[in-house]
């Protein structure tokens, strides 16, 4: 079914089309192709998607193509009498100090995004070419309300208010969700995709899409090539499932991210939100394998990776060399040192969520508790222009104005005012040499992505020999900063010696700044020295070639994989398995149980038999009409092997008098209702059971939803009914208290699927052990079967898959025998085939009773 939130993504893209002049440049751009039909929309069915030919050859150059809303590119119109414009790099943007750090002599950088100037048509042409040829890079053109309905109106209004955890309760708070915005959104992600078709060589190419302007182009990209070597790296925040679940499109986007092969996060609280939204929303648990984090999404390993982004190293260092750097040091060391006043410094964007009111006020509550800092402190406040634009902007700005002149009006005096307002934007060596002469830095963002504000300036107070003469004889002395962060920025986890501080918190701010101030000179060297290894050697060159190498791992065995698209619309995903793992197609192992004559069938109940969600789980009157259908037929063997205890399993399939039951992964087994039950193993003590039920009932009592499921020789604790995170959380806690209490206890703990159990230490009990019984009692019986059948969903069906497949070349199957080993759900498993959900195996089931019934003959 097509997306409720994109339904008519055709329309759309018609609706939004670009301007006639990206058709005429695009026809100019080569494009390195090695695939055809990449140009199918969205909307086609997910077969029509292109495979990607492994034998494709590759350049000589690894390419990276990186994707951002702007390009590192400075556009001025010229001057003179002359039309057109002049290009340069903006060494601001981390996207150009990315190339300059890695290095560009094995590696070319091509670059896909808008310029920050509006273009005429007529000159776009030009400009494209221009901008190919001389900086590799691939302009995105936009029509002006198209941007402003994304960037403005989606990105600005929506996205980034909602990120920075501000719920759009009343209209004055965010935007509230505007479906002709998100249709502009995704229409300008499908432009970016067409744009990065343009030059792609998909088998070669690691294609790095930054930040939440472009959240849904991954599914863009991943429908044009299934195997596309695909990063995101996410720079702002990722709020807490409980604020993320309140965007209307928020499954389309989640979607989107997982249709990347690595996903980037600031900190591991950002990671955590997003996996915890996968979880709760999707379904979509994780694992930690040796280090890194990943997610199984449709046989897909999509890795996650945790890394702050950095500073560049050289730059900083370069503008610290410069003369005038030197120059305006030296005039502010004279306009405060000189003068005895210790300088405080903050650097922030005046928009809403950087807290420089907040600030303020902690500069008034200073004053207000230390008179006698009057006239020996004070705070310089950069405030850079806001990104975004609206009447929160100018609120922002006009309380900053009152504060400030409050704060100088009651506190001043001739020649002092406590608070300096510079609300034009300095040149960066201006900000760098404020950097130096500062004595603490404040970052006080009520919410911040990153901010590498603190980064910057903990290098700069490093200086070097040239500023050291120019601070005095004390700066040749181990070099010192103090750094005041806001608990609520990505940077403060890698900053341990900063003085970490609630922003909303008023008197502790202001303490923490009378704290900084006072502090012992040597405490301020070591916490300079902590921070300053630590940003050194984390600079944009450590981020960039540590997320390149993540990706290129995850992407290494893309080539050896099957993959396929399935879904509509911003639903599409891809599905990829191994070669050799299949889905079971009906007409094939109904043709193999016609021709043979002695069959054995294993089947798994919950998850197979019974969906894992359902409430009722006793086998329907359909179930069990099918089970007699096939146990009617005097050639087939059919076991059910189940997990639960065998006086349910004996009550729920009493009217299957041929059925094969095992019960407890195998330790109780009968061939038929009438026999009697046997064990695997000599009964065992459970005396355990005293000592386990107690601890059980706990975290029962205290995690919702969670129950107690005795059996005869084990005790299991399910949450399948629980909150996912809560349940998880508790198993693990659960798991620990019994191995701690069962330490002398001759028994195993174990977590599975939702569920911890505790069962006796013994050998070769599972449900492998009931498939080799089976087949070693069918072979004494003189039965070799020809046709076996073995169905099931998790990780305990997995021995017998083995067991069957391994049989193969053994004495207990017929030569040339028909096996089928087959687990339910697209997932990596020792099984060759798969169905994909409960209701297909049974109309499987069904399709062999009717089999069955046509081939009993009647008496």
């Amino acid at each position: 079914m097509v997306s409720r939130s994109y339904s008519n993504l055709l329309e759309l893209a018609s609706g939004e089309a670009p301007s006639p002049s990206f058709s005429r440049m695009s026809r100019r751009i080569p494009r390195i192709m090695t695939v055809a039909g990449i140009m199918s929309d969205i909307d086609d069915d997910g077969s029509d998607s292109v495979l990607s030919d492994p034998s494709s050859s590759s350049s000589q150059k690894e390419r990276i193509i990186i994707v951002a809303n702007q390009l590192p590119i400075k556009v001025h119109k010229k001057t003179d009498s002359s039309k057109g414009w002049t290009f340069s790099w903006d060494d601001n943007s981390l996207y150009l100090q990315l190339k300059d750090c890695l290095g560009d002599e094995d590696t070319e950088f091509i670059y896909v995004g808008c310029l920050k100037e509006e273009i005429h048509p007529n000159d776009q042409d030009e400009v494209s070419q221009i901008l190919l040829e001389t900086f590799k890079c691939i302009p995105t053109f936009l029509p002006p309300d198209l941007y402003s309905r994304y960037y403005h109106g989606f990105c600005k209004q929506q996205l980034w208010p909602l990120f920075h955890y501000m719920l759009p309760l009343s209209p004055d708070l965010g935007g509230r969700f505007n479906r002709s915005l998100w249709q502009a959104y995704v229409s300008v992600n499908k432009i970016f995709a067409d744009r990065i078709m343009e030059v792609i060589n998909p088998e070669d190419d690691f294609v790095w899409v930054h930040d939440y302007h472009l959240m849904v182009l991954p599914t863009f990209l991943r429908k044009r090539f299934n195997r596309v070597k695909l990063g995101f790296f996410l720079h702002s925040p990722f709020p807490s499932s409980e604020i993320y679940k309140t965007l209307p499109i928020r499954e389309e986007i989640l979607r989107g991210l997982l249709n990347s092969d690595l996903i980037g996060f600031h900190t591991f609280d950002y990671a955590r939100h997003f996996l915890s939204c996968c979880s709760r929303m999707l379904g979509i648990s994780y694992e930690s394998k040796r280090g890194y984090i990943g997610l199984d999404y449709y046989g897909r390993t999509v890795s996650i990776k945790i890394l702050p982004v950095g500073i560049h190293m050289g730059q900083l260092q370069s503008v610290l060399s410069l003369p005038e750097t030197e120059a305006k040091v030296a005039e502010l060391v004279k306009q405060f040192s000189g003068q005895g006043r210790t300088l405080l410094l903050g650097v922030d964007d005046l928009d809403i969520f950087k807290g420089i009111s907040l600030k303020l006020l902690a500069m008034e509550q200073l004053l207000l508790q230390h008179p006698e800092k009057k006239g020996k402190v004070v705070l310089v406040q950069i405030a850079l222009p806001a990104r975004g634009k609206g009447k929160d902007v100018k609120e922002v700005q006009d309380e900053i104005y009152a504060t400030v002149k409050r704060i100088n009006e009651t506190f001043g005096e001739p020649g002092y005012d406590p608070v300096i307002l510079i609300d034009q934007p300095p040149k960066f060596y201006e900000r760098v040499a404020y950097y130096v002469a500062a004595e603490c830095c404040l970052v006080t963002a009520v919410r911040d992505g990153m901010n590498l504000i603190p980064y910057e300036y903990v290098i700069s107070r490093q200086g070097n020999e040239r500023l050291d003469k120019i601070l005095g004889p004390e700066a040749s002395t181990p070099k010192k900063s103090m750094l005041v962060v806001s608990e609520f920025i990505g940077c403060s986890p890698s900053l341990s010696g900063a003085i970490r501080v609630n922003p909303w918190n008023i008197d502790v701010v202001a303490e923490a700044m009378e704290s900084a101030i006072v502090m012992e000179e040597p405490e301020k060297h070591l916490r300079h020295e902590k921070h300053y290894k630590y940003v050194s050697t984390h600079d944009v060159s450590y981020w960039g070639k540590s997320f390149l190498q993540d990706l290129e791992r995850t992407c290494k065995d893309h080539v050896r994989r099957r993959c396929w698209g399935i879904g509509f619309g911003l639903s599409f995903r891809v599905v990829a398995l191994d070669p050799n793992f299949r889905k079971l197609a009906m007409e094939h192992i109904v043709s193999a149980y016609k021709r043979t004559k002695t069959r054995a069938i294993l089947l798994d109940y919950d998850g197979t038999l019974m969906p894992q969600d359902s409430i009722d789980k006793k086998p329907s009157s359909k179930t069990l009409d099918i089970l007699n259908s096939l146990c009617r037929d005097k050639n087939n063997v059919v076991f059910i092997v189940s997990s639960r205890p065998r006086d349910k399993l004996d009550a729920w399939f009493s009217s299957c008098d041929q059925l094969g039951i095992a019960a407890e992964h195998g330790y109780f087994m009968r061939m038929k209702r009438d026999e009697e039950w046997e064990t695997s193993i000599p009964a065992v003590e459970c005396n355990w059971k005293q000592i386990a039920e107690p601890v059980m009932q706990l975290y029962t009592e205290t995690t919702d939803g969670s129950v107690i499921e005795p059996k005869e020789i084990s005790m299991a604790w399910c949450y399948e009914d629980a909150d996912p995170d809560f349940g998880s959380c508790q198993a693990k806690e659960l798991l620990d208290h019994l191995e701690s209490v069962l330490a002398n206890e001759p028994v195993t703990v174990k977590s599975d699927s939702n569920c911890v159990e505790v069962k006796p230490q013994r050998v070769g009990v599972s449900k492998g052990l009931v498939a080799k019984r089976l087949l070693s009692s069918m072979q004494e019986r003189g039965m070799l079967p020809d046709f076996v059948l073995c169905i099931g969903d998790d990780r305990s069906d997995e021995d017998m898959f083995e067991v069957i497949s391994s049989s193969t070349t053994g004495p207990s199957i017929a030569p040339n025998a028909e096996v089928f080993a087959c687990t339910v759900g697209r997932k990596p498993s020792k099984a060759k085939y798969y169905l994909d959900d409960t209701a297909e195996i049974v109309r499987l089931m069904k399709g062999l009773a009717s089999v069955s019934e046509l081939m009993i003959p009647v008496l």
